[in-house]
């Protein structure tokens, strides 16, 4: 049951059909757009919300879907239906584009049916449906719409016999015309033209004597007319019988072909409504895209727990204006089934209930809503609302009696399964009766078990809301010190209208205020003022929490990535000590070999002395060979050179610190050879320096490379998150991260850029396929992020 009549366009709904229909690509989609309703019925809405989310998954998998060539069909369809009439070639050509797009979307749901189960079932629709009618109409129909020149032998026959006699007649008119330029009786620069569909050369009037033939028509000005010359009489009126013959023809085609569709003529009225389906379907799921809209959880229970709402036209319209919407977080259930929102004017109080009624009452006509995944829906059998003035001169009813009829309707029909949404609830007359009856009202709506949001300025219906089970006040959230409006709603308090505070603000003056207040009354005033000072503690208190949990959130991270770090080392230090071990092992046994093989020497010797020598010679360039290096003093630092880089110049890569020599210079790239590596980077990372320095730097890093690689591959993270970055900003990112890892000798690096619009995602792929240390890229699996990550296989 819905209340009043003009609901829909109470809540905007309109506004949000003519979106809907902009986003249709045919009538036929345009049409369902029309027939959206309200239902209460759990399945079919449950049904409708999956078929747009499951189309919304495709339009964002980026899969190829059939996007065009949705025609209404119906209006040729009851033309073939009578017997002996035949379609002509372009209704042709539309029903073949249109079979080709049912043939499209069978092809994808037979592929992909698992994945999205709710739009497969709709191809019940179609199943009726012989695609072998596609077949007969393609070797009729050509890609342009014209009929096939083989479509039958004799329309072949009679088109080559066309072609022959025009090229005759081609050649006997530039004859004629030839000639008659040379006696001078064309105007100059004249050709042969077409008039009344013959070939005619233009003749000066005043030599259309000298010339014979048949006048066809004459210029504006009478100074020239068009003839067909004698001799071309009987070749165009060959022309001519051949182009009926033709005619004949192509209508016995099209005859038979439309006698070969009739049959078929049920089938294609049920693909005609699948076609039109789909498109209502696309549009819904795109104009969820635009929206960023989902398919909340819906529960049979009673309740509405929504999180991050946002009205959609008013946050389109915000977007335009480069301005971000405050979401709105509500709840109703329980014992808090009907909120009392109280505040002051302009703070957000009917935009928050005119948000809850058009968000709910699209989720039940099967439309996603802008709101988080993890919200909960539930459906109503009744719809009231109460919004605006509804004044009727005819009926003599005052804008307080508009709204009374309103209140009598809901008190006589809400019930357990009703929602409603009172705007400015008990105004219109004067305020001590107005309240009394406004809360009357409310504990019968509340009696009744109905949900709904409600916005009062009425203190009694505030205190009625702290006093009683079902009913729960809210406020929207004020800045007192900039006397603006935060647009947040706050569950659980009542709202102060601030009267007093943007008085002051405005400047009226102290005696009036004073008087005021006196009017008001003490209490009233403390109860204002207290609710105004909860207000900026809310406020100083938020602030204050907000900076602790961006600290704790901090934290958090800095204590992972020191977890994290430490047991990096304690792995590494493990790994080290168990590789020493095994080293001092191998040098150990080694050693005791070469003793023993001493030993043995000299003993079988006889310890002759030139044998004792050799043996003791032996064991102490092996005690060398075992022996630790000294560490070498580490140089200082290396000297840059000014100067154009070259081919075989040595340099330093600055970010890493590596060296490296020159191979190849293009143009801002670089080909380096690193070792037995090659590799390619920015010309801007690089810096020029001596092969003197390029000694010492070799010598150093060969008494402490060690320990820099080790360090260098402790730090470097296999995963690169690039969300939130610019374009121009993740390039270097994404070289610099490919390079060390490629240097480090790491196969397999993680890049996350989000889904998205894509446009991360298509620059670092584009920047990947470019680079020549990459053997493989692709997606992650579809668990772990599916295409808003990026693996990369380094060869």
């Amino acid at each position: 049951m819905l209340y009043p009549t003009n609901l829909e366009q109470k809540v905007n709904f309109q506004k949000i059909k003519e979106l809907l229909k902009a986003e249709c690509s045919s009538g036929l989609g345009a049409e369902y757009v029309d027939k959206v309703s309200f239902s209460s019925d759990f399945r079919l809405v449950n049904k409708l919300l999956d078929q747009t989310q499951e189309f919304l998954d495709i339009l964002i998998s980026g899969e190829n879907f059939p996007a065009s060539n949705f025609t209404n069909l119906n209006p040729y369809l009851e033309k073939a239906k009578l017997e002996g009439a035949f379609l002509d070639q372009d209704e042709f050509h539309e029903i073949k584009l249109s079979l080709q797009t049912l043939k499209g979307c069978i092809a994808f749901f037979s592929k992909f049916g698992e994945l999205y189960p709710a739009l497969g079932q709709l191809l019940g629709l179609v199943l009726e449906l012989d695609l072998g009618l596609l077949k007969a109409i393609e070797l009729v129909v050509d890609e342009k719409g014209v009929i096939r020149s083989n479509a039958s032998r004799e329309l072949q026959l009679i088109r080559s016999q066309i072609i022959y006699e025009e090229g005759r007649l081609r050649k006997v008119m530039e004859r004629v015309f030839k000639e008659a330029r040379a006696k001078g009786l064309t105007p100059e620069d004249s050709a042969i033209t077409i008039r009344s569909g013959r070939m005619v050369i233009p003749v000066a009037a005043e030599n259309k004597r000298k010339l014979r033939g048949f006048i066809h028509d004459e210029s504006a000005t009478g100074q020239t007319v068009f003839m067909e010359p004698e001799e071309a009489l009987d070749i165009n009126n060959e022309i001519r019988d051949l182009e009926y013959m033709e005619r004949r023809e192509i209508i016995k085609i099209l005859t038979q072909l439309t006698d070969r569709l009739r049959p078929s003529i049920p089938a294609l009225r049920k693909a005609t409504n699948y076609l039109g389906l789909i498109d209502f379907i696309r549009a819904k799921a795109k104009f969820a895209q635009k929206t960023e809209s989902v398919k909340p959880v819906l529960v049979k229970e009673r309740v509405l727990s929504w999180t991050k709402a946002r009205h959609p036209l008013l946050e389109l319209a915000l977007r335009s204006q480069q301005k971000k919407i405050i979401p709105l977080d509500i709840h109703l259930g329980g014992q808090d089934r009907l909120l009392v929102i109280s505040g002051p004017n302009a703070g957000g109080k009917s935009v928050t209930l005119k948000t809850v009624a058009l968000l709910q009452y699209m989720l039940q006509c099967g439309i996603l809503i802008p709101v988080h995944p993890d919200s909960k829906s539930s459906l109503f059998d009744n719809f009231f609302i109460d919004i605006g003035d509804e004044q009727n001169l005819e009926n003599d009813l005052s804008t307080y009696s508009s709204h009374l009829m309103s209140m009598k309707y809901f008190t006589q029909f809400a019930n357990k399964k009703t929602i409603l949404f009172i705007d400015e609830f008990g105004t219109g007359t004067e305020p001590q009766f107005g309240g009394a009856i406004a809360e009357s009202i409310l504990l019968s709506l509340n009696k009744a078990g109905a949900y709904g949001v409600v916005t009062t300025h009425y203190g009694n219906l505030k205190q009625l809301a702290n006093k009683n089970q079902g009913l729960v006040n809210g406020a929207m959230r004020y800045d007192v010190e900039k006397l603006e409006p935060m647009y947040q709603l706050e569950i659980g308090k009542p709202g102060s209208s601030f009267a007093l505070e943007i008085a002051s603000k405005i400047g009226i003056s102290k005696e009036i205020l004073a008087y005021a207040k006196s009017q008001i009354g003490d209490e009233r005033v403390r109860y204002d003022r207290l609710l105004t000072q909860l207000e900026n503690e809310k406020n100083q208190y938020s602030g204050l929490l907000a900076d602790v949990q961006s600290k704790e959130r901090l934290l958090k991270t800095r204590l992972q990535e020191y977890n994290e770090l430490k047991e990096t080392l304690e792995s590494t230090k493990k790994r080290y000590i168990q590789e020493a071990k095994q080293e001092a092992k191998r040098l150990l046994d080694e050693s005791n070999k070469k003793i023993e093989s001493t030993i043995r020497e000299i003993k079988e010797g006889k310890a002759e002395k030139e044998a004792t020598k050799k043996a003791r010679q032996v064991l102490e360039e092996f005690k060398e060979q075992v022996k630790p290096e000294k560490q070498a003093v580490k140089e200082p630092g290396v000297k840059v050179l000014s100067g154009k880089i070259g081919e075989g110049d040595w340099v330093r890569l600055k970010d890493t610190g590596t060296i490296a020599q020159v191979l190849h210079v293009r143009n801002k790239e670089v080909d380096l050879s690193i070792g037995d590596l090659k590799s390619t980077v920015k010309l801007a990372r690089l810096e020029k320096i001596s092969q003197t320095q390029v000694k010492k730097e070799k010598k150093t890093k060969a008494t402490s490379g060690s320990f820099n690689a080790n360090q260098k591959l402790m730090d470097f993270s296999p995963n690169l998150d690039l969300r939130g970055k610019r374009g121009e900003e993740v390039l270097s990112l994404i070289q610099n991260f490919i390079d060390e890892g490629y240097m480090l000798g790491i196969k397999d690096l993680r890049i996350v850029h989000g889904k998205g619009d894509g446009i991360l995602r298509e620059i670092t792929r584009n920047l990947l396929r470019t680079m020549n240390s990459i053997q493989k890229v692709e997606d992650e699996h579809a668990d772990r992020g599916g295409s808003g990550v990026t693996l990369v296989t380094l060869k």
